[in-house]
Parts: C-alpha cells; sequence; structure tokens
C-alpha cells in the first residue's frame, strides 16, 4: 500500500526563519515575496527566496510564497512579474486571495487557494477545485465532520491549521482594522482591533463588562487531533506565524514534527512529505514559545473557555504557585529549574497580567530589584527562560538524510553507490550510459553512483584495509548525509587510498544536490474571463464563530432567558453585535 505525504508547513519571516524552518523538520515553508503577501512588515527579496528553494530542495521540501492580499488594478501587473520571478527562483506554489490573478498571464505553477477566500463549504471548495487550484487553505473554524465532509465531495488537497494566533473574524471576512483606521487586514495592514480592550453595553448604554479583550482568542493548538485530521482527509499541516521570530519557528516545527512522526511509526499508510529526520539540543515543548494559552477551536464544536479574555500578551508555562512572600522576595511551589533573568507573570486580584524579572534566583526563592506585587497562592507563569531561549537561538536542527551505501569494484577502478531514503537498489538498478566516460557520473532512478578510474591495489592486510575502507566512506561529517549501512562489493579485498574514498564521496555530494532540484512541470488550468474578486465592500464588518453572549453566560439557548441588543466599545468606537443563533454566529456591524 502506497502511503499518503503528510506535510508539516511552517511560517518563515524571512531568510533566516525560512532556512530555520527547514532545518527543523518542515517539509514546506510559507513566505512573503517582495510584495502583496497578506504581511506588510514580511516582504522578501526574490534573491532570498531563491536560496531558501535551493536548500529545501536537499531535502525534497517545498516553498510557497504569499500573493494573497485583494489587489488594485494598477498593481496586477506587478503582482504577474513577481509571479514570474517566484516560479524562475524555483518556487513550489503561490497561495492568492484575490481570484482575478486568474485572468493574468501567470507562469505554469501550483496556485493554492488562501485561507482568505472563506474557505469553509462544499460549494466553496469545489468551485476553487474546478478554478484549478491545487490545495485550498480551509477556514480554522471547521470541525473534524465538516472536514470530512468536504472531503468526501472534493479531491484537491487540504490544508489546515493547527498551531498559532487566531483570527476572531472568518479569514477574508473581516473589515473592523479598515474601518476604524483605514488599515486593511485584506492589504496586509491589519491594526488587530480583536487584540484591543472593550466594553459590553446594553441597549441603554450600560456597561455589563468594562475593559475587557473581548474579541481577543487563545492561541490555536491541534496536535492532540493530528491523527483525526489525516483520516478525515488533510494532508497539510500548517503553522501560524509569518511575523514570529526563527526561535518560535524552531520550537513549534520541532514539535509537530515529533508529533508527525510518532504517529508514522505506527500508521505506514502515512509518511513524511519530505526527506530527512532531526535532532534537537533543546527541549520542544511549545508553551515556551509566545502563547495566550491553548484552545483547539471548533475542531469538536463549540467549547467554552476559548477566549482570553484578560490578557492579549503572552502567559507562556504554568510553573506553580507562591508558597511564600514578601515585597521584594517569593517562594514557588515548583518542580521547574529557574534562572536568574527568567521572565515570570501572574494574573493579580483584579485579572491583570504582571510581568516581574527574576533578578536572583535561589533553588525556588526568587528575589526581585523592585516590589512585585504577588500574595501567597497566585498561579506563576514564565513567559521567558532565559537558559532555554539560548539554547534555541543556538541550535542548528541536524537535519540528516539516511542515504545507503555500496562501494564496489568495476574493471577500471571503483564505484560508489548511494541511496536515499526508500529508494532500494537491485542489481541492475545502476548502469552507465553508453557515452559515459570511465570516470563521471552514473544516474539512476533508483540511485546515484560515482566511479573513479584508479589502479587496483590487492590488499596485504585484508581485515585492516577493509576496517579503513569502512571507517572513511561512513564518514561524512558535516554534511546533510547520514550513512546507515555500507555494503562491500569486492572480487577481492583492495587497499583503496583514503583520496579516491573521499573524490567518490564529493562527487555524490553534488550529485545528491543536483537530484534535489525539481524539474518544472507545465499545470496548465482553466482561465476564467469573467470572474470577481473577493471585494471589502462588505457587510457586517465581522463574522465570528466566537460568541461573546456564549462565552459569557449570556447565551439565551443555556440561560433560556432573552437577551436584548448588544453593543461593543473602544473609546470613540461603537460596534452593534447581532447574532444568529440557528448558524450559531455572531457578527460585529457598525451602528450606522
Amino acid at each position: 500500500m502506497k502511503s499518503i505525504p503528510i506535510e508539516l508547513l511552517s511560517p518563515a519571516k524571512n531568510l533566516e526563519v525560512g532556512l530555520a524552518a527547514i532545518n527543523h523538520g518542515a517539509d514546506a515553508v510559507y513566505i512573503g515575496g517582495p510584495a502583496f503577501g497578506a504581511r506588510e512588515k514580511a516582504g522578501n527579496s526574490i534573491e532570498d527566496i531563491e536560496k531558501l528553494c535551493r536548500h529545501a530542495a536537499l531535502f525534497d521540501a517545498k516553498v510557497y510564497v504569499t500573493l494573497n492580499t485583494l489587489l488594485y488594478d494598477n498593481e496586477k501587473e506587478q503582482a504577474r512579474k513577481i509571479a514570474w520571478d517566484c516560479w524562475n527562483a524555483g518556487v513550489d506554489a503561490l497561495i492568492i486571495q484575490d481570484l482575478s490573478l486568474l485572468q493574468l498571464d501567470l507562469p505554469p505553477i501550483s496556485l493554492h487557494a488562501s485561507t482568505q477566500c472563506d474557505n469553509l463549504t462544499v460549494d466553496r471548495v469545489k468551485e476553487l477545485e474546478q478554478l484549478g487550484f491545487e490545495q485550498v487553505v480551509l477556514g480554522r473554524e471547521l470541525s473534524i465532520e465538516q472536514i470530512k465532509e468536504i472531503r468526501s465531495q472534493t479531491t484537491v488537497p487540504l490544508e489546515f491549521f493547527v498551531h498559532g494566533s487566531l483570527c476572531v473574524s472568518h479569514s477574508g471576512q473581516c473589515y473592523l482594522s479598515q474601518y476604524i483606521g483605514n488599515r486593511s487586514a485584506n492589504r496586509g495592514a491589519c491594526a488587530q482591533p480583536c487584540r484591543l480592550p472593550w466594553d459590553l453595553l446594553d441597549a441603554d448604554g450600560k456597561v455589563l463588562i468594562k475593559g475587557r479583550h473581548l474579541l481577543c482568542l487563545k492561541d490555536l493548538n491541534n496536535s492532540a487531533h493530528l491523527e483525526e485530521l489525516m483520516d478525515a482527509g488533510i494532508t497539510s499541516f500548517k503553522i501560524e506565524g509569518r511575523l514570529k521570530e526563527a526561535d518560535y519557528v524552531k520550537n513549534v516545527t520541532a514539535y509537530y514534527r515529533q508529533q508527525l512522526d510518532a504517529i508514522f511509526a505506527r500508521r505506514p499508510d502515512f509518511a513524511q512529505a519530505s526527506l530527512g529526520h532531526c535532532s534537537y539540543s533543546f527541549e520542544v515543548n511549545p508553551e515556551k514559545s509566545f502563547n495566550r494559552g491553548f484552545t483547539d477551536y471548533f475542531i469538536h464544536g463549540r467549547q467554552p473557555n476559548i477566549g482570553s479574555p484578560f490578557t492579549p500578551k503572552s502567559m507562556g508555562e504554568y510553573i506553580g504557585e507562591v508558597k511564600w512572600c514578601n515585597s521584594v522576595q517569593m517562594e514557588i511551589l515548583t518542580d521547574k529549574t529557574l534562572h536568574n533573568g527568567d521572565g515570570l507573570c501572574f494574573m493579580d486580584k483584579n485579572d491583570e497580567l504582571i510581568g516581574i524579572r527574576a533578578d536572583v534566583v535561589h533553588g525556588n526563592k526568587v528575589s526581585c530589584n523592585r516590589p512585585h506585587g504577588a500574595q501567597r497562592g497566585y498561579k506563576i507563569y514564565r513567559n521567558y527562560d532565559i537558559e532555554w531561549q539560548r539554547q534555541v537561538e543556538a541550535s542548528t536542527g541536524n537535519r540528516k538524510i539516511d542515504i545507503k551505501l555500496v562501494l564496489e569494484d568495476v574493471p577500471e577502478g571503483y564505484r560508489l553507490i548511494a541511496l536515499r531514503h526508500c529508494e532500494e537498489r537491485s542489481d541492475e538498478a545502476i548502469q552507465p550510459d553508453s557515452n559515459e566516460t570511465s570516470s563521471g557520473w552514473i544516474a539512476s532512478a533508483k540511485g546515484l553512483a560515482m566511479t573513479v578510474a584508479t589502479p587496483k591495489i590487492p590488499a596485504t592486510n585484508p581485515e585492516k584495509a577493509l576496517e579503513n575502507i569502512r571507517k572513511k566512506a561512513l564518514q561524512w561529517g558535516d554534511t546533510i548525509y547520514h550513512p546507515v549501512s555500507l555494503e562491500l562489493r569486492f572480487s577481492q579485498p583492495y587497499l583503496i587510498p583514503a583520496s579516491v574514498i573521499g573524490e567518490m564521496k564529493r562527487g555524490l555530494l553534488e550529485r545528491l544536490k543536483v537530484k534535489g532540484e525539481r524539474l518544472k512541470v507545465n499545470n496548465e488550468r482553466p482561465r476564467q474571463e469573467h470572474l470577481s474578486p473577493l471585494t471589502s465592500h462588505l457587510s457586517p464588518l465581522m463574522t465570528c464563530h466566537h460568541c461573546i453572549r456564549y462565552a459569557n453566560g449570556l447565551c439565551p439557548k443555556i440561560t433560556g432567558k432573552p437577551v436584548g441588543p448588544l453593543y461593543i466599545r473602544n473609546g470613540e468606537n461603537i460596534f452593534r453585535l447581532e447574532f444568529d443563533c440557528k448558524k450559531c454566529l455572531m457578527y460585529v456591524c457598525t451602528t450606522e
């Protein structure tokens, strides 16, 4: 049975972060191009993207470029040029939102439908499949059952977010930032008004809840549901975070790599989409990276406590509670090792987040240079582990590709053969081409070989000679290849100079690099002449699965009590909330 390839897709703010993602286990990365990437502060040059593509190719990993903002007519020529530049740089796919791009003279590059296209229904995914999209990024709000329904009626590969920050609005359907400050989320300039504190008002203007982050959600973490999602039809697992730094991407990528590999070990019907395995020099733990607490959102339907009403900031990992304290010292009941310089935080009696620095640590006792404000029994979180941070920053991922080696004697000298991953060599797998010289490359679909012409010297001490050959042939140093076995096929033991073995290995390294370069395939898709791009002139300003009534104990389905009109207010901005209880949706609307 052929295994289904499963892709771990990581974000890349820039080239440095993209390389870190690949080196820590990503099967693919998505990165912004020179413009129109839905993140104003995350643009990258074509030169850097080409460098990333070359590195990714070594592991058969992929690079996707985001071209997913809505475009003005006078920007489409620039977008078309970027698409061609990406194609020529070796990019595997473009992630787009504006469907009018399909009317342009694009290169034959794969197109992925961004989650900004509001991909929440069977009909929507069918439409995108018919338009020629080769992957569709589903909306984060979908449940397992809804994903199964989409999969049962479509064949296009499905991508799903599994980790990172959550937008409270359906992606592509948020116009609040544009309305408040003329900064459009669909143009890559979202000001994140959903992270601000809001008051909840009734129809008479009475404040029901004051100064809480009513639209702010916890961060997504679906690591417990990866196998369910695979069985439901997801083949690409996406980590959010194109504005995140390398330490975040390293840690979260490594975490999901470990989770997926554990599934593959007992589920041979699924397999890693790229080559190579990683080793990590730090504790892989998503709680140590930025997070507002975690939720699996709507994967199994609506549930309480998906919001982060008290703070939009990172709490980090829970480490224990205060056993004893005075104004500048505290003792924490914890099994964690604390360090000088750690960042700690807690919620005070007013449910406000307070951050402190552990200036001096002795065991579980912490001293601060100024009053910390904590009290006995307070829960303490660590949102900055200074020693862990240093370890992550120093981590290279150490990603290696397993190879099997065969060293054999041939009439003109010696031949070293490398087989990657699942490649199996039969006796006829490596055959020289008719125009092959005595020293040169021999390529095969099942392996790569390098032949060196040299006189053959019989070994006077066969045991020692074979020991030296094995030692030299298996030493691949800081390369990305890890030989797991060496088969010697000699008519008799030979004394092979280290220089000859080194020449064969260097040749194989170059050939293995070449093998990583992907061929570009003409990939024509249906051309559409009368498509309408998504528009930002829609009402309401937000369409949300998150419900403020439900989150605050006001849902009439649960209480059995009717609720009058509700409003949210931040400063001078007041918006009306509307609720569609049949669809279980909340809308944020203007008061006009």
